[in-house]
This record gives C-alpha cells, sequence and structure tokens, in this order.
C-alpha cells in the first residue's frame, strides 16, 4: 500500500485557498469515463456516497475558522493499493471501489485519527473521498486508488490537524500531540491485511522496504535473516500441505470401497499376467527342444531322412516301411520273371 501526501501545486491546487481547484481536477476522470459509458463513482464521506462535488467544496472552504490567509486550509492524501492488494480487494472494479471505501472508513481515517494524539476518532475527522480507476503513471494492470480531502480543522473546528508537522507525540510547548508517518504507515498496512484478511509476504511489508531503503548495516542485516527464516517457514508449510493431500487421497480411497475395489481387480490382473506369461514360456520351450532334437538327429539320418523332414508327419523307423515297397515298383521293368 502506498501512501502519500503530495505537497500543493499551481498546476492542480493550491491549500491554502479553495478547495474548487482540486475538486475540478478529480472529476477529470469521471468526464471521459462517462463519454465512453463507463462506471463511475461520486464523492464519499464517512458515511455517505454519491455527493456532489458542490457539497465538498463548501464543507471544506467553510471549515476554516482561526486559519491565517497563508495557513493551509485543507491536505491531500493519494492511497494507491498494489496489484496484490487489489486482486485482494476484488475482481471488478465495483468491487474494488467498493472495498476501497471500506478501507478508508474503516482502517484509514481512524488510524489517521489515532495518531494525532489528541484523542481523536474517526468521527471528528472531516474529509472527502474520490476514488479513481486510471493511473498513467503506473505501470500495474490494476490501477484502482482513492484521492483523499482532508480538513486542516476537525469536524467542530476547533483542533489543527497537520499531516505535515514534524512534531512527532509532543506533550510540552505551544505544540502538543504531532503526527508520525512511519506509524501510520505500519498500522493501515497491518489493518488491511487483518480487514481483507491478506496475506502479506516480508518483503512486501513498508517495514521491510525502509529498512533496506534507509536502514543500516545492522538493521538490514536483521531484516534479510528474517526473510530468510519466512522463506523456509513457507517451504515446510508447503510441504505439509502436500502431506496432507495425499493423506485425504488415502481417507477417501478406504471410504469409498468401489475405488478400492476397483484397485484389487486392476492388481488382479497385473497378477495374472505373470501366469500367461509362464504358459507363453512353456510354449516357447517346447518348439525349442523340439528343434533342438531334430539337429540332433541330423548327424545319424541318410539323405532320404533329411528329405523326409520336410514332410509334415515327424520322422519315424515305420517311416521307411512305407516308402520301400514303393521302391519296389520300379523292378517291373524286368522281364526275367
Amino acid at each position: 500500500m502506498n501512501i502519500d501526501f503530495p505537497p500543493p501545486s499551481n498546476g492542480i491546487y493550491n491549500n491554502a485557498g479553495s478547495s474548487r481547484q482540486l475538486a475540478n481536477y478529480l472529476e477529470h476522470e469521471d468526464m471521459q469515463r462517462m463519454e465512453q459509458g463507463i462506471y463511475t463513482e461520486g464523492f464519499f464521506n464517512l458515511n455517505q456516497d454519491n455527493l456532489y462535488k458542490s457539497q465538498v467544496i463548501k464543507d471544506i472552504d467553510g471549515n476554516t475558522g482561526q486559519l491565517l490567509k497563508t495557513d493551509a486550509k485543507f491536505y491531500a492524501v493519494h492511497v494507491s493499493p498494489s496489484e496484490k492488494e487489489l486482486q485482494t480487494m476484488g475482481s471488478t472494479e465495483q468491487e474494488q471501489a467498493e472495498a476501497m471505501k471500506r478501507y478508508i472508513r474503516e482502517v484509514f481515517i481512524p488510524e489517521y485519527a489515532k495518531n494525532f494524539n489528541k484523542g481523536l476518532s474517526a468521527e471528528d475527522i472531516k474529509f472527502y473521498g474520490k476514488i479513481h480507476f486510471s493511473r498513467d503513471r503506473s505501470q500495474n494492470k490494476l490501477n484502482m486508488h482513492c484521492h483523499l480531502i482532508v480538513s486542516r480543522k476537525d469536524q467542530a473546528g476547533k483542533k489543527k490537524l497537520s499531516p505535515a508537522t514534524n512534531h512527532r507525540n509532543t506533550t510540552k510547548g505551544a505544540i502538543k500531540g504531532g503526527f508520525d508517518r512511519t506509524r501510520l504507515f505500519e498500522s493501515v498496512e497491518k489493518g488491511f491485511d487483518k480487514l481483507f484478511a491478506h496475506n502479506r509476504q516480508l518483503s512486501e511489508t513498508f517495514e521491510y522496504c525502509n529498512t533496506m531503503k534507509n536502514g543500516g548495516i545492522t538493521g538490514k542485516l536483521k531484516m534479510q535473516e528474517r526473510e530468510i527464516k519466512q522463506e523456509n517457514i513457507f517451504a515446510g508449510e508447503k510441504e505439509n500441505k502436500t502431506a496432507n493431500r495425499q493423506a485425504i487421497k488415502r481417507e477417501n480411497l478406504q471410504e469409498n470401497p468401489q475405488d478400492v475395489n476397483f484397485g484389487n481387480k486392476l492388481s488382479n490382473k497385473h497378477k495374472n499376467e505373470p501366469e500367461d506369461n509362464n504358459t507363453n514360456n512353456q510354449v516357447i520351450n517346447q518348439y525349442n527342444n523340439t528343434e533342438n532334437q531334430i539337429e540332433i538327429n541330423l548327424s545319424d539320418m541318410g539323405l532320404s531322412s533329411v528329405f523326409g523332414i520336410l514332410s509334415p508327419e515327424p520322422y519315424d523307423d515305420n517311416e521307411k516301411a512305407i516308402i520301400f515297397p514303393k521302391k519296389k515298383k520300379k523292378l517291373k521293368r524286368g522281364l526275367s520273371r
């Protein structure tokens, strides 16, 4: 979650004057989307939706009592979720917009009020929000974000509230309280994760990014150790999930006897395969034995015996008795009888 307090800009707004210029700027996207027939969101506050721009300007500009001409009358705040956070908030623009309004009302504004250390609650903050869906400078495919106009004075118009102050929780002097942005960023990040059950990795936290950017060597080393430890824990959880899936499969097999019987049929089929193989092996061995017998007897056979192998019947001694009488028929040539 990226949260920033952009300084006044002559091209967009001057917070020492009216809020009209900023309110007009926040509506520029609506005109483009309406021309294309695309869904738009109006202004909202803590309890109301779809408020008119005129009401926003009147309420913010009318809450400037006891402020000097050069004093800031309001502040602009940008709340920009990351792509992963937006995926957690919803799958459509409408869902994400509703989730953003809920986050602003239930997390950001209460923490913003608490951070001044003046005993304030969300009801004490006068603000108006406007949701945008296009972020030209962002590379994210999901670009929904929120602009806030926050009054310098509280709802009662008695206390001055400045998130731009450099004081932090001071108890002495003319300025009491203060504003700690670091604590705000950490608290609203935790509030987001709790509200939407968002699983944030250590490397995605404000604490990690701030330490790696602005921290000392010792702090960076400790942060890297925490990151490695978290990765090991994540790997262990992944293994446990795999083991649990396998255990569930085994339980399902026990609960479903049909699946078990089917498994038994398959196993029996595989058990029968060796028997078929044994039968085939017996046939092959018998054929090989016959071949070997023929090869062994070739040396003991005559020429006629060798040609006898070509006959369908196996060779034996009785075949000689059949052959010799046929040869005797050739003796009819002689007339000496």
